[in-house]
């Protein structure tokens, strides 16, 4: 099997399944009950946030371990626009972001709350200059992904952080699901108040993921009932998926960079054969562009017919993003990048892990073009 859906989810490390196993086996007490064997679970739990916040240079935030990065983005935003609805009811964000982020913010929009979406068409240094122009004396939340999940475009996460520096009363929330893992995230030093990641994007388990909140900020609470993490999510804890998402989290920052390295000649490899296949036209071309995606099209194939058309050979990538793959209609970020309603229906993605080879990469583009060649006739 050749599998290059990675942005969809990976494959789960050994490693990691081997400690989420050995905690439930060893330490399936309560964290919150007053025994000993309650206390040992806290303990695990602890030493699991402390080792978060290392890896993500966190020295002023907090863990809240979630379900996932679908929850971590709702409890972000809803959580603080309630919370400091007071203040301001001003949002800003792009047309780009996950549906995670897309719909709570349309739900505050209907709640009355205004939003501002910037234009991501241009250059990195246009979008910080648009949100700096943007922000008010009513604003109070800015949300932009790290990397974008069907584009692999890179977000000036870093110049953002130091341009709300000049206004403390804006908060700033980012999604990086994409990007945790894979390329550098550093929380202080990119001055983010609110960061989501999910296990699962970087070989960790599904139902597993976090959010990381700085101390100082307050959040109203999505789920209520026994004031668990922090009085922010109500529940018994999942020790074991905390302790697994930390340990998947150090699996994947300690070999970053030579990672990255790795991919980024899969990356350049495909770039340079994809773009010799007649009719592909290749999406993925932003300045700054994380080389684990690689959206493109093979006109006039239709995205999904392509992918099922790969399936034939054994390989597997996507058409849209997996949380939307299955609607009729063409990628609503696509679409907000400027690529025309067609060519955004005949879109498809690659998208790399680690544990990608380019043995691989040669096999996807052999079946490509035969595939192509195919379905042109």
């Amino acid at each position: 099997m050749i599998y290059l859906d990675n942005s969809a989810t990976t494959p789960v490390d050994p490693e990691v399944l081997n400690a989420f196993v050995k905690v439930n086996e060893n330490f399936w007490g309560n964290p919150s009950s007053l025994h000993a064997f309650g206390a040992r679970a806290e303990q695990l739990l602890i030493q699991s946030e402390k080792q978060v916040l290392s890896l993500l240079n966190a020295k002023q935030h907090k863990v809240i371990f979630t379900s996932g990065a679908t929850e971590s983005n709702n409890l972000a935003i809803r959580g603080l626009c309630h919370a400091y609805k007071n203040r301001g009811r001003h949002i800003i964000t792009t047309p780009v972001e996950h549906a995670s982020v897309h719909e709570t913010i349309e739900e505050l929009e209907a709640e009355g709350f205004r939003v501002t979406y910037i234009d991501v068409k241009g250059s990195n240094a246009d979008i910080v200059k648009q949100i700096q122009e943007a922000i008010c004396e009513d604003t109070i939340l800015i949300s932009c992904m790290h990397v974008n999940n069907e584009m692999g475009m890179v977000f000036p996460i870093y110049e953002i952080g130091q341009l709300l520096k000049k206004y403390p009363k804006v908060k700033f929330h980012v999604d990086a699901v994409q990007s945790v893992g894979k390329i550098p995230v550093d929380i202080d030093k990119m001055n983010i108040d609110l960061l989501s990641l999910s296990a699962h994007k970087f070989h960790g388990l599904k139902g597993s993921g976090a959010l990381i909140v700085n101390q100082y900020l307050s959040l109203t609470p999505e789920i209520t009932g026994g004031h668990q993490m922090y009085g922010l999510r109500s529940g018994t804890i999942n020790v074991a998926g905390a302790v697994a998402l930390a340990k998947a989290l150090r699996l994947a920052i300690e070999p970053l960079q030579t990672n990255y390295q790795h991919v980024k000649q899969l990356f350049d490899h495909t770039m340079n054969e994809l773009r010799k296949i007649d009719g592909v036209v290749v999406n993925s071309n932003h300045e700054h562009q994380t080389p684990y995606i690689i959206n493109f099209a093979a006109a006039p194939i239709k995205g999904e017919t392509l992918v099922h058309a790969l399936e034939e050979y054994d390989v597997y990538i996507s058409a849209k993003s997996a949380c939307s793959s299955k609607s009729a209609t063409a990628s609503r970020i696509l679409l907000a990048l400027g690529i025309s309603d067609e060519v955004a229906q005949e879109s498809v993605r690659i998208s790399f892990s680690n544990l990608s080879t380019m043995e691989e990469v040669n096999r996807l583009i052999k079946a490509l073009k035969i595939v192509v060649a195919q379905l042109k006739h």
